[in-house]
C-alpha cells in the first residue's frame, strides 16, 4: 500500500525508533479511525540504576519527546497528503483521579508488537527495555496490524523494578492481556510520591528507577 510504503520510509529516517501499526477496534476512538501507528522513541541516555539520576532521565525524557514531536509532525504532513482523517491523541491525562489518558498509548503498543507489558506497569521493548517514550496517531485507514502481544515476556523470577521502586508501589505480578493496571502497580502511591516534588522541581519527580533496573534493554540482554 502506498500509504504505508511511505510511513514506513518515513520511519527509516529513524533507524532507532520501533513503530508498527494496531488495530483500534477495541477502542471508544474506532468509530471513527480504524488504525493506530504507534512508535517508541529511545530516551538518548539509557540509563541503568548504577548511571541513573533523577535530572538525566527527565533530561532524557524531555529529548524523546522533542524527536517524538518531530516525528509526529512528519507524520502529520504525509497523512494530509495523503487525504486521511488523523488525531493525535494527548500524553496528558484526563484527571488526578484515575490518572488515565484518553487513550493509552501503552495498550496500543502492545497491539502493534512493540513489547508487552512489564511488571513495572510501563511498556517493556526487547531492543530498550523500557526507556522509550511513546506515542501514536490514529487513523481512519486500514493496514496490515501487527499481531499483538498477550502475555510478558519478563522472567518469573524478575523482580529487579519492584525491587528498585522507592515508594514500593509496584506488586511484582507479572501482566498478560486480561490482567488490570492495579494488579500490577498502586499507581495512586506512586502519583503521590512523584507529586511530592512539585514544590520543589516545579514538576512531578521523573522517577525511573523502576526503568533503569530492567535488564532489557541493556549491553547483556539487548537484542536488535
Amino acid at each position: 500500500m502506498a500509504l504505508q510504503d511511505d510511513i514506513d520510509r518515513l520511519f527509516a529516517q529513524y533507524p532507532d525508533v520501533i513503530h508498527g501499526f494496531a488495530d483500534i477496534s477495541y477502542s471508544p476512538f474506532s468509530p471513527e479511525y480504524r488504525t493506530a501507528v504507534v512508535f517508541a522513541v529511545p530516551y538518548g541516555q539509557q540509563l541503568t540504576l548504577e548511571t541513573y539520576t533523577e535530572q538525566g532521565f527527565e533530561d532524557g525524557i524531555q529529548s524523546a519527546r522533542t524527536r517524538l514531536e518531530r516525528i509526529v509532525g512528519q507524520l502529520e504532513t504525509l497523512l494530509r497528503d495523503h487525504d486521511i482523517a488523523y488525531y493525535v491523541p494527548p500524553v496528558a491525562q484526563n484527571n488526578e483521579t484515575e490518572l488515565l489518558a484518553p487513550f493509552s498509548f501503552k495498550y496500543a503498543a502492545t497491539r502493534a508488537g512493540l513489547g508487552w507489558i512489564g511488571k513495572n506497569d510501563v511498556v517493556v521493548t526487547q531492543r530498550y527495555g523500557p526507556r522509550v517514550r511513546l506515542s501514536a496517531v490514529l487513523i481512519d485507514a486500514s493496514l496490515p496490524c501487527a499481531q499483538p502481544v498477550l502475555e510478558s515476556g519478563c522472567p518469573d523470577d524478575c523482580f529487579k523494578c519492584a525491587e528498585a521502586c522507592p515508594c514500593k508501589a509496584l506488586h511484582g505480578v507479572k501482566w498478560d492481556a486480561s490482567k488490570l493496571r492495579s494488579e500490577l502497580i498502586d499507581y495512586h502511591r506512586c502519583n503521590r510520591m512523584r507529586s511530592a516534588s512539585v514544590s520543589r522541581l516545579g514538576r512531578k519527580n521523573a522517577c525511573g528507577f523502576c526503568l533503569a533496573a530492567c535488564p532489557f534493554g541493556t549491553e547483556k540482554r539487548r537484542t536488535p
